[in-house]
């Protein structure tokens, strides 16, 4: 029998954090269970505005933001909260001022929602797409990365850590090369933050979510970006994001042509252009509380015990009924995906599962339409998984 991990303080204490949680629970990376203090956050807040009225209840976030910040290395003027992970990108992306014929970067592994706005955005702004190599793992090449920035990049986009695989992209090296070629860097960190190190890449923009491994509430995404420029704004201008260089009346006799340059909504400092007014402010609150949570238990140490968690499924799943890992046995991450053999498939394994209390995901192909040739049953174990809901998983694959 493999041995797991000693769950240790990290992993029970974030059990202990927790009255309920569901049965088997091996679906960190689709959506966490929040603490019993973010739980009591987001309630005791929506009681507030109940009793005082919304606005009246807006909270003081800027612990929250120093929080969340910290975790990029970054400061609390960086961040803008939104509503996902896929909002944040369509804010950050759907603004950025970049000509016609820019050239974007981004590997075949990328998130299918992300792939698809950058197909739209290139149609639309007459962007090229150029593709980034990677390796037989999925893992980007940075000597390749290097040849393309030399051949002329104007922004590499790129996913830390996949939605539908386990491997921890050289995010670090990335960066380091991006900004040794002056070329902008934006770090998908939806699957990582929490769960690897970030600090070091050194990105231009961070775009995360809450729901996944910082274990928050779902409905908040967010913007980390300490690299702002002037050609870095939001689609959709909004009165709490922007200030209007007195725009003047149209309705004169004579008007100065309405909307010209001069007109424009000018942005306001940082990265509080691209947040949303109007939103589930509870929800963030209680994202506030999950972050601090996190520095709490440490970081690092939550880190290396989702590695080893990672490995000690990786052991155990590996040829369990014919079932291969899709990613390197010894990568260090908790989200383990798993190729099926002909005879299964991931909805019908996913399915006997369920009916033994163990829950895991489906990563079907559009998540990454590039890259993935069929669905994967994805297993991603939360802290203090005990080393039993593996082998029980082992016995469910085995089992048909």
């Amino acid at each position: 029998m493999t041995t797991s991990p000693a769950i240790g303080h990290v992993g029970a204490a974030w059990r202990a954090a927790r009255s309920v949680t569901p049965a088997g629970l091996l679906d960190a990376a689709g959506c966490n269970v929040p603490s019993d203090r973010v739980l009591d956050a987001v309630i005791a807040h929506l009681r507030r505005e109940r009793e005082i009225g919304g606005y009246r209840a807006a909270p003081d976030l800027t612990g929250a933001r120093t929080d969340l910040a910290a975790l990029a290395g970054a400061e609390a003027g960086d961040v803008a909260f939104l509503e996902s992970g896929t909002e944040a990108m369509a804010a950050l992306l759907g603004g950025w001022r970049l000509g016609p014929g820019s050239r974007i970067g981004c590997t075949r592994a990328e998130y299918g929602s992300t792939f698809m706005l950058l197909r739209r955005l290139a149609e639309r702004r007459g962007w090229r797409l150029i593709e980034l190599p990677v390796d037989s793992d999925g893992r980007l090449d940075p000597d390749g990365l290097r040849a393309r920035l030399r051949s002329g990049l104007d922004l590499v986009v790129l996913s830390h850590l996949g939605s539908h695989h386990g491997v921890v992209q050289p995010a670090e090296a990335a960066g380091a090369l991006c900004r040794a070629a002056g070329v902008p860097f934006v770090l998908d960190v939806c699957q990582s933050l929490g769960h690897v190190e970030v600090r070091g890449a050194g990105a231009s923009a961070y775009v995360g979510t809450s729901r996944k491994w910082l274990a928050g509430p779902r409905g908040v995404g967010f913007l980390i970006v300490p690299g702002l420029t002037a050609t870095m704004d939001t689609p959709a201008p909004t009165l709490a994001g922007h200030v209007w260089n007195d725009p003047g009346s149209p309705w004169d006799e004579q008007p100065e042509p309405w909307g010209a340059v001069g007109d424009e909504p000018r942005p306001v400092p940082g990265a509080a252009r691209y947040e949303t007014s109007e939103a589930a402010v509870a929800a963030r609150v209680g994202l506030g509380v999950a972050v601090r949570e996190h520095h709490e238990l440490g970081p690092s140490v939550i880190h290396d015990h989702l590695a080893g968690l990672g490995r000690t499924a990786r052991g155990l799943l590996d040829g369990a009924g014919g079932w291969r890992v899709a990613e390197p046995l010894d990568e260090p991450s908790a989200l383990v995906t798993l190729k099926p053999p002909p005879d299964d498939t991931a909805v019908r394994a996913a399915a006997r599962a369920a009916e033994a209390s163990l829950l895991v995901g489906v990563v079907p192909v559009a998540r990454a339409p590039l890259h993935l040739r069929e669905p994967v049953l994805r297993v991603s174990p939360p802290p203090g998984t005990p080393v039993e809901t593996f082998e029980a998983l082992a016995g469910v694959l085995t089992s048909r």
